[in-house]
């Protein structure tokens, strides 16, 4: 069995989130410059403000892990445990004043996750797993839910238009299946099937930064994170990320993204 989590990385994990945090508030729903990376995806300074003070608290604290960010270089990379920081998933969502963003915090160890930490900073609501402990929501027990029929499951992803080529025929032949498909929400979205009211997200073209916090945090609450073949998320992943409530009802979404006949 691998070993637990030390506790002092859990704890530094929470220590980042609560300075991000600050950070975050003190921008929210305020006037900012908004700037546009090589990708067109949104960027602030509370982005960067927010990651550059994680960073200097890793380097204060364990000075020989490496760290990989969204808004900045990595450092160490090669280190084996890295953390990985995004300080504000979802800006579109914050520069927009809506309160469904949020900070991750990511511990891997030789490439795969072992603790995680989704933050809503202006909910303050933390969800925090960790290898060896059960994923917890402000300090009380998250559980996931069971999916007993897929057609009455509750799915939740970024936006349609992030699907493209044979990964939007492979959405379209899962959101389909579903009940309820709703979009948004980001990383928020896992805090919610971690704590039992979602039963699957499904994403694409994520980077380390956006799914390496979640698996901790999903697996810990009794659920299951991997790419769309089923194969553990690492920090080589290709980006594409299916999370489900339990493993019949993953199995049934995997068929489904797959092309072939799904039952659950």
């Amino acid at each position: 069995m691998a070993a637990a989590c030390p506790p002092e990385f859990v704890a530094l994990a929470e220590r980042l989130a609560d300075r991000a945090g600050e950070i975050v508030r003190s921008h929210f729903r305020r006037p900012a410059a908004l700037d546009l990376k090589p990708d067109a995806s949104p960027v602030t300074e509370a982005d960067r403000e927010a990651e550059q003070a994680m960073r200097e608290l890793i380097r204060a604290s364990f000075p020989d892990h490496g760290v990989i960010g969204e808004e900045f270089a990595a450092e160490r990379a090669d280190a084996d445990h890295v953390w990985v920081l995004d300080p504000i998933d979802g800006t579109a969502g914050f520069v927009t004043g809506e309160p469904v963003f949020g900070t991750l915090v990511a511990l891997t160890h030789r490439g795969v996750p072992i603790l995680g930490v989704i933050d809503q900073p202006i909910s303050r609501e933390r969800w925090l797993g960790a290898r060896g402990r059960a994923t917890t929501l402000n300090d009380a027990p998250a559980r996931t839910r069971a999916c007993p029929d897929i057609g009455r499951a509750a799915l939740y992803t970024t936006g349609p238009e992030w699907f493209t080529g044979p990964d939007e025929a492979a959405f379209r032949r899962l959101s389909g299946s579903v009940g309820l498909c709703r979009y948004g929400a980001d990383c928020y979205a896992f805090g919610l099937l971690a704590s039992g009211f979602v039963d699957f997200v499904v994403e694409t073209g994520m980077g380390p930064h956006d799914f390496c916090a979640l698996v901790p945090v999903v697996e810990g609450a009794g659920g299951v994170v991997t790419d769309w073949r089923g194969r553990p998320l690492t920090t080589a992943s290709d980006g594409r990320v299916l999370a489900s409530g339990d493993r019949a009802g993953h199995a049934a979404a995997l068929a489904l993204l797959a092309g072939a006949e799904a039952s659950s």
